[in-house]
């Protein structure tokens, strides 16, 4: 029985549920479907990275404000962060790994960094 090749189109015989006519193939399909689904993981990643170095640029200490124009100037951006912790009280904190921030009066931030464990 003959099929055809589900990257090329070409016909070939084999194996029942063999989908390509070649490794070169089976591996050309493959990386194109990776490359499509890791370019999402590499936006988000990217802005994350972002996000943690203009945090950690600006939290010198382990507590820091900066106001909302400043964040957004340096390329901030407050759709991604890696969790939100919330308070007793129901405040939220966004945290980017160990930075985060709180949202305070006036388009100003309350910026922290986690204390690490056992120091």
């Amino acid at each position: 029985m003959s099929k055809l090749c589900l990257e090329c189109g070409d016909s070939f015989k084999g194996r029942t549920d063999k989908k390509f006519c070649s490794d070169l193939c089976r591996n050309v399909f493959n990386n194109r479907i990776k490359t499509a689904t890791s370019e999402y993981y590499r936006t988000v990643n990217s802005s994350l990275r972002k996000n943690y170095k203009i945090l950690e640029e600006l939290t010198p200490e382990e507590t820091a404000k900066a106001s909302k124009t400043k964040l957004l100037q340096k390329g901030f951006n407050f759709s991604f962060y890696t969790n939100v912790y919330t308070t007793k009280k129901g405040t939220n904190y966004y945290y980017c790994y160990e930075y985060g921030y709180l949202p305070i009066d006036n388009d100003y931030y309350f910026l922290v960094k986690k204390k690490e464990e056992g120091k």
